[in-house]
């Protein structure tokens, strides 16, 4: 299965990349995810077909296996914070999409990564924009707000 974008910003076509390594790593990693959540792929083959794409630079892969690799490890603490931190959406009932933005920008804040809590909110609500329903940035925002609140870090 391959998720695309339902609006917002589309890859460029002159060949310039339209976001950061990090930020596309974000997306792979998220998109196999939802992938896995969907099909019950694999993650190492979703991943490895994602990053054949020639969009995909080596920065990009090496992070998003270095998410991935975070995710899987620590998924049910990740887990266990969405469910804390939105506590009206059951994991099984929530959106896949929202669902593996939350993943990656919580393992990101929660010390698997050098990444600034901010930036991984602010990078959080872009892919929920840009792959997820009309609430899914409020609510991704909301729920990494309250995290980030809860945790006392500073954003």
């Amino acid at each position: 299965m391959n998720l695309k974008p339902n609006r917002g910003k589309l890859a460029r076509t002159d060949g310039a990349q339209p976001y950061s390594a990090r930020s596309k790593a974000r997306e792979i990693a998220m998109q196999v995810l939802f992938e896995h959540d969907s099909s019950k792929h694999s993650i190492k083959k979703s991943l490895k077909v994602r990053c054949a794409s020639k969009d995909v630079c080596k920065e990009s892969e090496i992070y998003a296996v270095q998410l991935l690799d975070m995710i899987t490890v620590n998924l049910k603490q990740i887990d266990g914070i969405i469910s804390t931190f939105a506590p009206s959406w059951p994991l099984d009932q929530m959106p896949s999409v929202d669902k593996n933005v939350l993943r990656v920008a919580i393992a990101e804040i929660i010390g698997y990564s050098d990444t600034p809590p901010k930036v991984a909110i602010n990078e959080a609500v872009d892919l929920g924009r840009i792959f997820g329903a009309e609430k899914s940035p409020k609510f991704i925002n909301g729920v990494l707000g309250s995290l980030i609140l809860a945790r006392d870090v500073k954003v």
